[in-house]
């Protein structure tokens, strides 16, 4: 079992940088394709980024801007948020998958609690 634990969120203006966190438990770290997702208030939950062994995915509105990376040796999967705008505020969830990377939510085996970014003009 995987338990997921997000931070880094906040308050930022627009144009601000913002680094999420997820560390996750577990000893098959490395098995697991890790990613982003998010919600805004009233929209559904979508995908953001994913990262497995060498593959990354991101969504088409945060490429150029946002960056993922894992650290296996620490269990830790991380989102690097830069030129954030307004429509980048939602709640950011970290998800993980066995075997591999997904960009769909019902694939996903393990949900964090998520983490609340709010971009501000």
């Amino acid at each position: 079992q995987v338990q997921l634990v997000e931070s880094g969120g906040g308050l930022v203006q627009t144009g601000g940088s913002l680094r999420l966190s997820c560390v996750a438990s577990g000893r098959t770290f490395s098995n697991y394709g890790m990613g982003w997702f998010r919600q805004a208030p009233g929209k559904e939950r979508e995908f953001v980024a994913a990262i497995s062994g060498n593959s990354i995915s991101y969504a088409d509105s945060v490429k150029g801007r946002f960056t993922i990376s894992r650290d296996n040796a620490k269990n830790t999967v991380y989102l690097r948020m830069n030129s954030l705008k307004s429509e980048d505020t939602a709640v950011y969830y970290c998800a993980a998958r066995f075997g591999g990377l997904t960009k769909y939510s019902y694939d996903i085996t393990h949900w964090g609690r998520g983490t609340l970014v709010t971009v501000s003009s």
